[in-house]
This record gives C-alpha cells, sequence and structure tokens, in this order.
C-alpha cells in the first residue's frame, strides 16, 4: 500500500529546522459556466467538513458530488436492488455501529464450524475472506524482490536502486522530524515555565515580551508549530505519529530482510498454493483502520443517527482482507479479486497500489475475469503526485500494460480532490494522467467510519475510490440492467467538466487542464450520473 506520511509536519519541519531551527438536467450546472461558479471564501464549518464530499457544487459552492441533491431529487423513495460492493483492503471492523447492518453474509456458510460448507474453497467465510492470515507488517514489492531474488536483473536492478532512494528519503525524514520533535519540546517547556501552566493558547504566546533571545527563540518556534494544531499537546503528538510511521517504513517496508509472510504458511508466488488465510476479515489492530475508513466511504448505514452517511444506501458491503500494513501481493489481489466475483459483488473498490508488480499477469487475468462477469473495479490512482503516463511512474494494479489498450473495460481509476475549489481542487498527492486515471473525485480529509465505533479524517486517493465506488452501486442498484462498462462510462461521461487549469502534484510550475490529468477531464457528480444512467436504462442515451 503506498505510504503517505503527515505533510504538515514535514512541511513545518523542514521551515523550522532552516530557521535554525426542478426537473432533473443532465448538467447541475451549465458547461460553459462551471468555471465561473464562486469560491468559497469562508472556512467550512463542522457539518461542511464532515460532509464536503455529499454536498454540491452550485449550491454549496464546495465541489462535492451532489449526492445529497441526488437523494433529495431523484432517489427519494425509491427502492433498488441490493448490491453487493467488496472491499479489498485490510480489515474491516465487522462489529462497528455505522457497518454491522451492512455487511454481506455468505448464508450458505454456517460460522465456527470449520467446514466449507458451501464448497466454494473457502472455510467459515462469513462476511468475506482474509488473504492475508496471522500477517500484519509487510515489505515493499521491491524489497521482497531483493529478498527472493526475484524476476530479472533489470526489474531487480531498477529495484534496489528504488530501495536505496526510499531508505535514504526516510532517513532523512527520521533525523529531522526528530530534531524538531525535540525542539518542539524544548520550546514547549520553555514556554510553559515561562506562562507558568502547561497548556496555553497561540495568543497568549504572541503576548510574550522578553529579551531573553533563548525565550524569543522558544516563542518563534511554539509559533510556527501552532500552524500544526490547536496545541502544543497535539502538535508533539502528531511528531511522535510522523515517527512510528517513519520507523514502521524503515524497520518493515525498506527492510530487505524482513519475512512478513511466513507466518502465513504459504507460497505467495505460486498461485496454485491455494487454502491459506482464514475466514476472519476483522481488522487486526486498533490502527489498521484503512479498510473500515473505506467501507464507511461507500456504505456507513445512512440516517441512523449515528456518525456519517455512506454513498450508497442499498449495499452489502463484502470485507475479504488482502492489504498489509506494506505491500500487498499481487496473488491475495488476484484470488482476492476472483473470490469477490464468485460470491456476488457487482462493484469491488481497490484502495490500494504499488510500484512493482512481478506477478501482475496474475492480476490482469483476474481483472478480465471481473470483466467477463459483469463486474466493476474501481482503483485508488495513488498518492505520489506523480503523473501515472510516465513510464517511470508505474501503479499496480492496472488496466493498461505500458499505456497501450486497455485489457479489459471494466476498471475506473480514481484520482483525489480537495474540497477547494480553483487551482488548487486537485489534491497536492494525488496521482494523475490522461492515459491512465480516468476520473477525480473528493479525496482529501473525509469523514468516515473507524474501529471501535469511532470516527475521524483521513486522506488519499483511497478515500477518492469508494466514493465513486458508492456512485456505481447507487447505479448498479436503481437500473441493475446496465453492464460494467455501461456504468463505467456513465460515472466518466456525466462528471462536471473543468476548463480551468490546476495545480498537480502541489507544483504551482505544473498547471494543465483536467483534460490532460485525467480521460475524462471530469469530476464524478452522482446527481448527474443517476441521470445519465437512466437515459442509458431506457435507451434515451447511447455511451
Amino acid at each position: 500500500m503506498k505510504h503517505l506520511l503527515s505533510k504538515s509536519i514535514l512541511g513545518i519541519s523542514s521551515a523550522i529546522l532552516f530557521f535554525g531551527c426542478g426537473a432533473p438536467k443532465l448538467v447541475s450546472t451549465p458547461v460553459e459556466n462551471i468555471d465561473s461558479s464562486p469560491l468559497k471564501i469562508s472556512e467550512l464549518t463542522d457539518f461542511e467538513k464532515k460532509n464536503w464530499n455529499h454536498l454540491d457544487l452550485v449550491a454549496d459552492t464546495i465541489p462535492g458530488m451532489s449526492v445529497n441533491k441526488a437523494y433529495k431529487e431523484i432517489i427519494g423513495s425509491k427502492k433498488g436492488e441490493k448490491v453487493i460492493v467488496a472491499v479489498l483492503d485490510s480489515g474491516v471492523d465487522l462489529k462497528h455501529e455505522d457497518l454491522d447492518d451492512v455487511l454481506w453474509t455468505n448464508k450458505k456458510e454456517r460460522p465456527g464450524d470449520g467446514k466449507d460448507n458451501d464448497n466454494n474453497g473457502y472455510v467459515d467465510d462469513i462476511h468475506g475472506y482474509n488473504f492475508t492470515g496471522n500477517s500484519y507488517y509487510e515489505q515493499l514489492e521491491a524489497a521482497r524482490i531483493l529478498r527472493l531474488n526475484l524476476s530479472d536483473a533489470s526489474l531487480r536492478a531498477k529495484a534496489k536502486v528504488y530501495i536505496d532512494k526510499e531508505k535514504q528519503k526516510y532517513l532523512g525524514y527520521k533525523s529531522n522530524v526528530e530534531q524538531n520533535y525535540q525542539l518542539g519540546k524544548n520550546a514547549d517547556a520553555a514556554i510553559s515555565k515561562h506562562l507558568g501552566k502547561k497548556n496555553y493558547t497561540k495568543k497568549e504566546v504572541a503576548a510574550i515580551k522578553t529579551e531573553d533571545q533563548s525565550l524569543l527563540q522558544s516563542k518563534s518556534i511554539v509559533s510556527q508549530m501552532f500552524q500544526m494544531g490547536d496545541s502544543m499537546s497535539e502538535v508533539l503528538a502528531g511528531f511522535q505519529e510522523n515517527m512510528k510511521s517513519i520507523s514502521e517504513r524503515l524497520d518493515y517496508h525498506l527492510n530487505v530482510d524482513f519475512d512478513g509472510r511466513e507466518i502465513v504458511g504459504d507460497n505467495p508466488y505460486d498461485i496454485n498454493d491455494l487454502g491459506y488465510g482464514n475466514g476472519n476479515p476483522q481488522n487486526a489492530e486498533e490502527d489498521e483502520s484503512h479498510g473500515t475508513h473505506v467501507a464507511g466511504i461507500i456504505a456507513a448505514e445512512r440516517n441512523n443517527g449515528k456518525g456519517v452517511n455512506g454513498v450508497a444506501n442499498n449495499v452489502a458491503i463484502m470485507s475479504i482482507r488482502s492489504t498489509p500494513r506494506g505491500d500487498e501481493y499481487d496473488k491475495d489481489v488476484a484470488l482476492g479479486i476472483r473470490y469477490a466475483v464468485d460470491n456476488g459483488a457487482k462493484v469491488i473498490n481497490a484502495s490500494f497500489g504499488k510500484s512493482f508488480s512481478p506477478k501482475a499477469e496474475w492480476v490482469y487475468e483476474a481483472i478480465k475475469y471481473a470483466a467477463s462477469k459483469n463486474v466493476l473495479i474501481v482503483h485508488a490512482a495513488g498518492n505520489d503526485g506523480a503523473n501515472l503516463d510516465n513510464p517511470n511512474e508505474p501503479n499496480f494494479p492496472n488496466d493498461a500494460v505500458n499505456n497501450g489498450p486497455e485489457i479489459a473495460d471494466n476498471v475506473l481509476t480514481v484520482g483525489a480532490l480537495t474540497s477547494t475549489y480553483g487551482s488548487e481542487i486537485v489534491a497536492s498527492f494525488s496521482n494523475y494522467g490522461k492515459i491512465n486515471v480516468d476520473v477525480f473525485a473528493p479525496g482529501d480529509d473525509i469523514y468516515s467510519t473507524m474501529p471501535n465505533n469511532k470516527y475521524d479524517y483521513q486522506g488519499g486517493t483511497s478515500m477518492a475510490a469508494p466514493a465513486v465506488s458508492g456512485v456505481a452501486a447507487l447505479i448498479f442498484s436503481y437500473y441493475p440492467n446496465l453492464n460494467a462498462s455501461q456504468v463505467k462510462h456513465i460515472i466518466m461521461q456525466s462528471g462536471l467538466p473543468l476548463k480551468t487549469k490546476v495545480l498537480l502534484g502541489g507544483d504551482y510550475a505544473n498547471k494543465t487542464t483536467l483534460d490532460q490529468a485525467s480521460t475524462s477531464g471530469k469530476i464524478v457528480n452522482a446527481y448527474n450520473a443517476l441521470i445519465l444512467a437512466q437515459k442509458v436504462s431506457t435507451g434515451k442515451a447511447q455511451l
């Protein structure tokens, strides 16, 4: 899984070190006027922060997907068909108050009897399957290639360059964050002593008058760090969290000698070595939150008075635990896709990705299999701020080999948007590419479910993909005669186009229009998608 540190912490760290420290119409606003929509000047309210991905660009001046508008003006009290959406991810908290009533249940299997009652090849798979077994931490695929001497010499050479570069980068991060954590800790102690209190405000710090140079420096450091949080305890906790992430990266992901798969007991590079894993796709640790967050974006129980509302209202979530804390294995992805297809999923959400894929052909065959069974796969574009059309910036799995023709027409690759309409609408971390990224959707600071009945914000293309999976589920639910290819193109064609230039990779020197950063040049809109789906479903529109 692609790794994303808190960029606010790293950014301020560098700065401190430098210091020395009516009737529905297809488009909800005319295409020619889309770029004239007013910019939102005021800060988002708490409600807007927690729901911005469901809001409407015209009504709210926030580039959400018009989900609330779709329910109010199109869906209403309509009854659709139940749609199974597979979450191919880390484990999901199956007991969460906002997810427990939207889980897929394999009624042919008897829980806990240790038998494969339905003869599907998987024992006790009540709510899905766990292909990672009891493993948790994992290497990046590049590290595994080096450890196991996989693939050809050319790929091994690329893997070594990648690992060496990443190690140096994260060792630099480690030194940076550790130094600035200590700077912050010392400055916090000095300010606390001067003010005679542990907890103080930004205003109290600004009011400090002194000629003591050491105290002035502490004041300056604390003032800068207040940009990252409302209190120094929050800021310092952020540094500690980043140090934990960096250590994880160095100790496991980039450690060529580490073997996280040994506990599972299979050969992960033998597609015929089956029978591994178990029927419990529950998250293993509280900080294994990714799958739970993704599931909530798609299908958290709507209007139950708790937490959040998912995009789709008639969904059964199938949890497939295939992604450890590190890179997923091609074998688990391929088998996970096939498991989802064979057990009735119509949509597979794949919020993961990696830079090396030595057994990519297994995944390609699984994607083709899903296409043959009319199943849509929604994939996150990745969080490197990179152009995926560049052959040196691959992100697996994908649906095309070396920018060639698509292997199947059932994969939708999604980049991430921020809540800021305008030139900075594309999230700085989001990958892009006219060939390899299809659409953009809300993915920055998304509020959703977390393990143990909690809720919090997470950001990434991992959050944009499930938003689109939710829209796809809505279409399949209310227009079940449509196929996966049609749903893919409905979502792409019905989005809102942006003609203004946007920043890519957070780089002010890298500006272009959205149609040069994605195939469709559009941002996903649930309201428009349902309108176009109805027209295609009834033969009134062609794709």
